[in-house]
């Protein structure tokens, strides 16, 4: 997957304009990829202008650490000549210091903005997340609190990690409607957003499913389903019309979801091929054979 963090020309523009947010030199081009960065960028300028105050427990530190010198080791950040490693091979020097090709200075910049953005992006899940995680749309941290779920997903080392936290954004999301129950344009449109997770983290997780022929993403699926189905229920007690309606819209999503996640843990007992087609809940499960 083409990470916005992890590949080297991304790496590269988000040290620029992080750069030039912190008030450094102009560079003065577009990218198309700026529109994706900016939340990042974003997070990594409130770092520096306004550090969080909340401290990190020891273990955090302690994992954060290690994660970054074993990034640092595999790009070769820090790294002395060998042994064997002759002047010719060297990079030209004068009494200033090694003189670094262009293409050199330029991955050593990229390698820099990973571990920045790496860096950025954990202090951001265990910090600023802590102050914004009660935001609900039109509060000043909100928009913080989203990017901060960007982050997490940059971060995630798989499909299925990936699809697990869409599913924790859809909770967080059902929090928020809680919230905006009376504010129909708030409260629907929170709901849009908790059905948009809740499908992304689906299909993700029923992709994974079908791929590995392993029913293990499906069990995360419909445990989410079960205790999800129970608190969007919830918000029925004491709805105007408009709320019950939007409501049962989502009730029906999560409906439909266990519906397909059974076909496909069936399709996988039975030994079937992966399903060539898919929708927005992922592979369109194919009937065992002597069923209907």
């Amino acid at each position: 997957m083409d990470n916005i963090l992890f590949s080297r020309r991304r790496a590269e523009r988000f040290a620029q304009l992080l750069e030039e947010a912190n008030g450094g030199r102009r560079h003065h081009v577009r990218s198309r990829v700026d529109g994706q960065l900016a939340p990042l960028v974003a997070v990594g300028q409130r770092l520096s202008v306004d550090p969080p105050a909340i401290e990190a427990d020891p273990e955090f530190r302690t994992g954060l650490r290690a994660m970054l010198l074993a990034t640092a080791e595999r790009e070769g950040l820090g790294n002395a000549p060998t042994a064997g490693e002759t002047a010719t091979t060297r990079p030209a020097t004068t009494a200033r210091g090694p003189l670094l090709p262009a293409v050199t200075a330029r991955r050593a910049r990229a390698r820099a903005a990973i571990l920045v953005g790496i860096a950025a992006g954990a202090i951001a899940v265990s910090g600023i997340s802590a102050a914004s995680e009660d935001a609900v749309p039109g509060d000043a941290l909100y928009g913080m609190k989203r990017s901060t779920e960007r982050a997490q997903l940059a971060l995630a080392s798989s499909d299925i990690s990936r699809g697990q936290l869409f599913l924790d954004f859809a909770r967080t999301r059902l929090g928020e409607a809680a919230k905006l129950r009376g504010d129909r344009i708030g409260y629907s449109t929170v709901l849009d957003d908790m059905d948009a997770d809740t499908r992304q983290g689906v299909r993700l997780l029923t992709s994974a499913a079908v791929q590995r022929a392993e029913p293990a993403s499906l069990d995360t699926v419909n445990t989410f389903v079960t205790s999800q189905r129970r608190a969007v229920s919830k918000l029925l007690d004491g709805a105007n019309r408009a709320d019950r309606e939007r409501t049962r819209q989502s009730l029906a999503l999560l409906d439909s979801i266990r519906e397909r996640s059974d076909a496909l843990r069936a399709s996988i007992a039975c030994g079937l091929p992966a399903p060539a087609g898919s929708d927005a809940l992922g592979p369109a499960p194919t009937a065992c054979p002597g069923t209907r």
